[in-house]
């Protein structure tokens, strides 16, 4: 008598996806790192990461909790604003059309002073609801009252670097309120929140509290981000002052050491002498760019992308504040990127339309610390994902897809926004934030606001702390 061979136990059914979306067509990156696009494709989702790439055909039949139907449109990983103040959308517009030092110390720096932290709340809320609309699931936010700004981050569902600006001016209980922020949020939101030391630039912080804040960053692990090198005026104030360039400052500082992750705001002021000291920082450092605010301030000079790529510094895309910008638009920062560089170098070569959706996605990614986590739509990455519709006539015939993403779509062609899973905004309806109701309350603040006549004076660049007078090279006011 023959026996019966031991049966196999059977195989666990893996449970229902939490969201599909299919058909679509998918950015991908190659094994180099190219930009590419799988067409009729599927994304299988499964607790907040990328469970699978496949092709449309492949999920005919599969049960999954959530359904979106991508004809027509490209899905792409969420873009990120690496560098923004989000509570300063209260002051959208209060001041236009000035050189950047009339802006800084005649109105935005008294008003911001009198800011609250309701108008911060305010306006953190309403700036997520502009990026979840504009396909922006990460950003990264340097401010004050930055607890308010945790809370919006969270009931929006957005993702976050968060900081706390901090002044020399404010003695060391500035740093140590940076710290405490720093160290009380990171995690939050189930881990979207990642946190930073924020000290402001280094014409308002002194060199041993800079050099203190490298300390703090080594022991809690921590990455810093400040602005720096905003302009070419400012470098050349801060050589005037110092004999040094302030990248320089920073090296000094121990900020470039190698062991200490940097994101540096705008860097139009970067100088070739420092790329020695960037590229000697061992890949811990990275650089923002918001473009649209140096064109509106007629600054001479740009973010040297090419150059920083060059030596292997990623260059994340920004808007800076609505204050300075007008606009938390990051679509409308990467196609201006890629024009201002062509310019900038006299190459129409550089920028190519998939260096700058590189730059949007990988890059900002890695920008703001995230680059093992977000950035990418592969298996294991998080899903954090916009679906864009390319049926519009601005967006047709399509001949080159990258060209037509870079250059003639918009950030209202965003359709759908998803972070970790979660779809924050399906076919253009905000789901996570109160608009009406916002905007309702922070109308009712305005005047109060406006009335309360000038504060005590300082501020954090663009993204003021608004508590108390700052120092500035040559007696100047620079930042954004």
């Amino acid at each position: 008598m023959t026996a019966t061979p031991p049966q196999s136990p059977p195989r666990p059914t893996p449970p229902s996806p939490d969201l599909l979306i299919a058909p679509c067509t998918v950015l991908v990156h190659g094994a180099d790192e190219e930009v590419g696009f799988r067409e009729d494709a599927a994304v299988v989702v499964r607790g907040g990461v990328v469970d699978a790439v496949v092709g449309a055909g492949d999920v005919a039949g599969l049960d999954a909790r959530e359904v979106i139907d991508g004809r027509g449109q490209v899905l792409l990983p969420g873009l990120i604003n690496c560098h923004t103040h989000t509570p300063m959308v209260a002051l959208r517009g209060i001041a236009e059309d000035l050189p950047i030092e009339e802006w800084f110390n005649d109105v935005i720096w008294p008003l911001e002073a009198n800011l609250t932290a309701r108008d911060v709340a305010l306006g953190a809320r309403l700036a997520c609801a502009e990026m979840i609309r504009g396909g922006v699931t990460c950003f990264a936010d340097h401010y004050f009252e930055m607890d308010e700004v945790a809370a919006a981050v969270e009931e929006s569902g957005m993702r976050a670097l968060l900081g706390q600006t901090y002044f020399s001016s404010q003695g060391e209980e500035g740093r140590a309120r940076s710290l405490d922020f720093a160290l009380r949020n990171r995690g939050r939101a189930d881990g979207r929140i990642t946190t930073a030391l924020a000290p402001h630039a280094p014409y308002t912080v002194t060199d041993a509290d800079l050099a203190a804040t490298a300390g703090l960053a080594r022991a809690h692990g921590l990455p810093v981000h400040l602005h720096a090198a905003e302009n070419s005026a400012q470098t050349g104030a801060s050589v005037e002052r110092h004999g040094l360039t302030p990248v320089q400052v920073l090296a000094r500082a121990g900020l470039l050491d190698g062991d200490v992750d940097l994101l540096l705001a705008h860097g139009t002021g970067i100088l070739d002498r420092d790329l020695a000291l960037l590229r000697g920082a061992g890949g811990r450092v990275a650089v923002a760019s918001a473009p649209r605010g140096y064109l509106k301030f007629a600054w001479p000079t740009t973010t040297p992308v090419r150059a920083l790529r060059e030596i292997g510094v990623p260059v994340g895309l920004a808007t800076d504040g609505a204050a300075s910008n007008n606009s938390l638009d990051v679509w409308e920062a990467m196609a201006l990127t890629a024009l201002i560089q062509k310019s900038t170098t006299g190459d129409p070569r550089w920028l190519t339309a998939r260096q700058a959706l590189h730059h949007a996605t990988v890059q900002s990614a890695r920008a703001v610390g995230l680059g093992d986590t977000v950035g990418r739509i592969a298996p294991g990455w998080r899903a954090d994902l916009v679906l864009v519709d390319l049926t519009g006539p601005h967006t047709q015939p399509v001949h080159d897809l990258a060209a037509t993403l870079v250059h003639s779509a918009r950030s209202g062609d965003v359709r759908t926004t998803i972070v970790e899973g979660r779809v924050l905004m399906r076919d253009r309806e905000l789901l996570t934030v109160d608009v009406p109701g916002v905007v309702r309350e922070l109308r009712g603040r305005l005047p109060g606001l406006v009335g309360r006549g000038s504060g005590s004076g300082g501020g954090s660049g663009d993204g003021g702390e608004g508590r108390g007078p700052v120092q500035s090279d040559g007696g100047r006011s620079y930042g954004g």
